[in-house]
């Protein structure tokens, strides 16, 4: 990288982008994800620089930036395209039951496949589960373009909901030595405290959105949303849940009956602030997406993945993620569950809450290569249910 010209360096980056671009085209034609075209470009990168004899290194702290930052652009933008009336009722309990029943029975499934197969102490063994538990919302997001606006509606606020739960549990596991009567009491604690205050954050947000004279916002938006990320996991909160509901409050603004306060924002400016969200987020989305699954692809080592314990330890994982979701769809949620079922990947949220598993609770018999295996099998399971998904995909749109 260091004998990289500066303007070398930025034909790679425009490159990059616009080979992502045309990954998103081309995955609504052909159906598989255009995060595992990016994860696939990653590894042939590898593979022609190694062939060279060129390498680099990828620092793990800007993977996981890059991770963060995504997590909450597509959190907000998530919160963006939720709709709350009483029509959404149902659809919301069905998701966020179907979030949080899954969640807790993979988890205790992969749990068991761990505790038994490496021989390792419990409670790291569901500090490791949790990750592998929780669906992408940065994989499944942008793959539902070809479903109907149910099945599109029911896998956005399931894919949040399992983001949000799976990040809630992996802090509460993590942040004490030990699970106790005190420590999860303060982790609801946090979680109720986190409703009112993300209501006040939202509405200061909100009012330097919407007051502000200066043209220039598209930093500052990023910049405030970031900070609110930031702050809320210093004060050890939920921080996700104060993003989503910064999104849902600005979408959903119509429901907000306060003659005084509807008086003070006009309904122009709020729309006006909105479409502008949804802009900057679909947009920082795409390319921070783009960049992380491109490097994660180029740090995966190809030769994990043939090591005959990350293939029978990833296999059994993939059979139990895919088997629970069946097997709740199929007799709790009492509805046609193709594709959704097929709706199990892995990847930035798992990628980035393996960065942070405290040393203390490391595995010493946990190959890394488990964590790649799963991650591109259950996109692969997911292509393969989209592949055979009868309906045409619409018009291309581009994700603006």
């Amino acid at each position: 990288m260091e004998g990289l010209s500066t303007e070398l360096l930025l034909i790679i980056l425009s490159s990059v982008v616009i080979l992502s671009y045309l990954f998103s085209i081309v995955s609504k034609y052909i159906r598989v994800p255009s995060v595992l075209l990016l994860m696939g470009a990653g590894m042939v990168t590898k593979l022609l620089l190694s062939h060279y004899h060129i390498g680099f290194s990828i620092p793990k702290k800007l993977v996981e930036m890059l991770g963060v930052i995504g997590l909450v652009m597509i959190i907000l933008e998530a919160g963006l395209d939720l709709k709350i009336g009483k029509d959404k009722l149902k659809i919301i309990r069905d998701s966020f039951f179907s979030a949080f029943t899954i969640f807790i029975v993979t988890t205790v499934g992969v749990t068991t496949v761990l505790y038994l197969l490496l021989h390792e102490p419990l409670k790291q063994c569901i500090v490791y589960a949790i990750p592998l538990s929780i669906i992408s919302s940065a994989i499944v997001i942008p793959s539902i373009h070809a479903l109907s606006d149910s099945k599109k509606e029911f896998l956005v606020y399931e894919a949040s909901f399992a983001d949000i739960i799976g990040i809630l549990f992996f802090n509460l596991f993590t942040e004490g030595e030990s699970v106790t009567a005190g420590s999860v009491g303060h982790f609801f604690f946090n979680i109720a405290l986190s409703i009112p205050l993300s209501i006040i954050l939202s509405a200061i947000l909100f009012l330097i959105l919407t007051k502000s004279k200066m043209g220039i916002r598209f930093f500052l938006i990023i910049a405030l949303i970031v900070l609110l990320y930031a702050g809320g996991k210093l004060l050890h909160l939920p921080s996700l849940i104060l993003v989503l509901m910064f999104g849902m409050l600005m979408n959903n603004w119509h429901l907000v009956r306060a003659p005084k306060i509807r008086a003070f924002f006009s309904d122009d400016k709020v729309h006006q602030v909105t479409h502008l969200l949804h802009s900057i987020t679909a947009e920082t989305s795409f390319i921070i997406r783009t960049f992380f699954f491109i490097l994660f692809g180029y740090a995966i080592d190809i030769n994990l993945l043939g090591d005959s314990q990350v293939m029978l330890v990833g296999i059994l994982i993939v059979t139990v993620l895919f088997v629970v979701r069946w097997l709740y769809l199929r007799f709790f949620l009492h509805t046609r569950i193709y594709p959704e079922v097929f709706f199990i990947p892995r990847g930035l949220v798992t990628v980035l809450l393996f960065y942070r598993i405290p040393d203390t609770l490391k595995l010493n018999n946990f190959n890394e290569g488990i964590v790649f295996f799963v991650i591109i099998a259950t996109a692969l399971v997911m292509m393969t249910g989209m592949i055979f998904y009868k309906d045409k995909p619409g018009d291309i749109i581009e994700e603006n």
